[in-house]
């Protein structure tokens, strides 16, 4: 069993980006209600670089990610350039801790082998956005025999969710949420078939390792959150408390991504922009 953090007295809280590409406006202020969240009640801001999808992230991605957000005003206690208590602060050095937390669901025979579905496979390296989803597995392989995962094919694993379980949590930004498990989500990938961990559990067990009191992120993400939950539930770990946030779109009302290249927070600062311009009329609460 993974060793049970202790409850931290004073609030933690982290932002994680992941260097596939320039950060761009929304994700600055998600990070910034972050750092605000933790200025207010005397806590501690950790980075952690979410690195495990080797074939997008990129070396200059991540000197961008600590010169952008520098240059936007941020500030943290720890991380990968500064380590700390709870150091590797970067995933790609963290895959033992994970790989624990997966044997221990096999263990507990929470997980379960799937052949099926690479597309969601493949997808679930990332954490899902608003409008990209996967589709309620319809548990083809969940009553399949587990020796499968010994034949020599491409395996990936999957949490069993349980049916019909509602899965409530308060969120800060958005109040009370309930979610449906195996109706609302299903059975997720937790590994996949190119021996890596899924985002919803390498994030599960470093919030956990890192001892988070609350984990900020956007509103894209609520859903994962009642994953997560199962998660933590199974893993025997505390859940942190969770504040979600307002999602920024452009101009045509679209959801911001890195493909946004004229709002990344790199071209914003080579056209002249100042941070402060940017962050003065964002209103936090």
């Amino acid at each position: 069993m993974l060793n049970t953090p202790t409850t931290p007295t004073a609030y933690r809280g982290r932002i994680a980006p992941s260097p596939t590409g320039y950060l761009h406006l929304g994700h600055a202020r998600t990070f910034w209600t972050a750092q605000q969240r933790a200025k207010e009640q005397g806590g501690t801001l950790v980075l952690r670089m979410e690195d495990l999808d080797a074939a997008r992230c990129k070396p200059e991605f991540v000197d961008a990610i600590y010169e952008d957000l520098r240059w936007f005003g941020f500030s943290w206690e720890e991380g990968p350039d500064l380590s700390g208590a709870f150091a590797l602060y970067t995933q790609s050095q963290r895959l033992p801790f994970y790989r624990a937390a997966f044997e221990q669901l096999k263990q507990h025979g929470l997980v379960y082998p799937c052949k099926c579905s690479r597309q969601d496979v493949m997808r679930a390296l990332a954490a899902p956005h608003v409008g990209e989803e996967e589709p309620v597995y319809p548990g083809t392989c969940r009553e399949s025999n587990s020796r499968a995962a010994d034949v020599k094919e491409k395996i990936s694993w999957r949490f069993r969710v349980p049916d019909g379980e509602a899965i409530f949590f308060e969120d800060g930004g958005f109040g009370e949420q309930k979610f449906i498990a195996g109706k609302d989500f299903g059975d997720f990938v937790i590994w996949r078939h190119d021996d890596v961990p899924s985002y919803q559990l390498s994030v599960v067990v470093d919030d956990a390792a890192m001892q988070m009191t609350e984990v900020v992120r956007g509103a894209d993400l609520l859903m994962s959150t009642a994953r997560q939950i199962l998660l933590y539930r199974a893993l025997e770990l505390p859940a942190p408390a969770f504040y979600h946030c307002q999602l920024l779109n452009d101009e045509n009302g679209v959801r911001l991504a890195k493909r946004n290249d004229c709002l990344s927070l790199r071209h914003l600062r080579e056209v002249g922009q100042s941070p402060e311009r940017l962050k003065g009329d964002w209103d936090f609460y």
